[in-house]
Order: C-alpha cells, then sequence, then structure tokens
C-alpha cells in the first residue's frame, strides 16, 4: 500500500509486515503487526519474549518500512504514516574482530555508543539484546543506562529495544514515555508455540 510521509514524529503502521520474510516463508503465512511510536508518550518501545519468537523481525520490519517508504516504495503494510526519520541507527547480531583487539563487546559498546552521540530527535534507533558479551549485572546495568538516557526529555529519541533483561520491563512505571511490548506464546504443558503476535505488557517470563 502507498504510505504517507509526515513533518510530525509519528510513526504509525497497521498490520506490518518484512517484505522478505513473508516471501521466503510464504504469502499468508508472515503474521503482521501493528507499530506506534513517537517522541512524546511513547517514545521507547521495549520489547521482551523468548528467543526465535520474533522480535527483531518486528524490529526490522518497523526500520524497513519507514526506509521504503521515504524512498518512495509501497510499502508491506495494510497503512503506515511514517514520520520523517532523518537516519535509522541500528544495533544488531553479535560480530568480533579478534585480529584487531576488539571483542564482540567491544564492538557492541563503539556502536552503541556512536548511536548515543550522533542519534537526533528525529532519528530511529533499533537495539537488539544491549549488554550481552559481559557479566549479567554489567550488561543489565549498560541496557538500564542506555534506556533511561533515552527516556529523558531533552533525549527522547524514537527506539525499539529488543532484550531479555525482564528487569528493564519495570521503567515502564518510572517514565511516562516507555511502553512494554511482548510476543505472544501459547503454553501447554511443556509445549510452547510462537504466536508472532506483538502484544502490550511485558513477557511472563
Amino acid at each position: 500500500n502507498k504510505p504517507s510521509v509526515t513533518d510530525n514524529n509519528v510513526i504509525d503502521i497497521k498490520k506490518g509486515r518484512h517484505p522478505t520474510v513473508e516471501q521466503i516463508i510464504g504469502a499468508g503465512m508472515f503474521v503482521s503487526n501493528d507499530t506506534i511510536i513517537n517522541s512524546d508518550d511513547r517514545s521507547i518501545l521495549i520489547i521482551t519474549g523468548p528467543n526465535m519468537s520474533g522480535k527483531s523481525t518486528y524490529m526490522r520490519q518497523t526500520a524497513l518500512i519507514v526506509l521504503m517508504a521515504q524512498i518512495g516504495s509501497f510499502v508491506p503494510a495494510e497503512s503506515a504514516s511514517i514520520g520523517v526519520v532523518d537516519r535509522i541507527f541500528t544495533r544488531i547480531g553479535a560480530s568480533d574482530n579478534l585480529a584487531y583487539g576488539q571483542s564482540t563487546f567491544f564492538i557492541e559498546m563503539s556502536e552503541l555508543s556512536n548511536i548515543l552521540r550522533n542519534a537526533s530527535e528525529h532519528s530511529l534507533i533499533i537495539l537488539d539484546e544491549i549488554g550481552r558479551g559481559t557479566s549479567t549485572f554489567d550488561g543489565l546495568s549498560i541496557a538500564w543506562a542506555t534506556v533511561e538516557y533515552l527516556s529523558k526529555s531533552e533525549n527522547k529519541i524514537r527506539t525499539m529495544f529488543a532484550t531479555h533483561y525482564h528487569e528493564l520491563t519495570a521503567l515502564e512505571s518510572e517514565y511516562y514515555n516507555i511502553t512494554n511490548l511482548s510476543v505472544a506464546v501459547s503454553e501447554d504443558g511443556s509445549n510452547v508455540v510462537f504466536l508472532h503476535n506483538i502484544v502490550d505488557g511485558p513477557a511472563s517470563k
């Protein structure tokens, strides 16, 4: 469908899909999801849920839809209103450059530092599992500090933050602009079925 690109700070996507993942798994199999994010009362989306449930796909499809809309393309969504984005910053995946003394953790922190220094109020930030590659409490502290920094009024930047640190979901009660989302699952005894639906609220465990 044809999106609209606006001068406001709201990204509102209805039934968005990931264009390449959908091609791989087949038409009608991909589970579409809505995305609403702005620079005011919903600037940070903390997304929790198990591995392989769809957190990364959800964030990446949002970034792709934003990019496609701004280059003049139709987008894989029922509708999309895109508040113009100057840059898309991502910290996704694990990589290293050990030959040059750069561990996975070093590269992650370098990329995160670059994002926090250069992102503007018109940017979109996609962060996936910040704080890996170090001890649990150090990683949690880094993730917590990042979310708090991006939550302050002078730094409010549209951010999607996927994490396994469930402790971070407590920040929703401290900052009015943080919203908890999670990926729905269905449990039947020891069996877990990923539904790939993004719902309000934190993951239960």
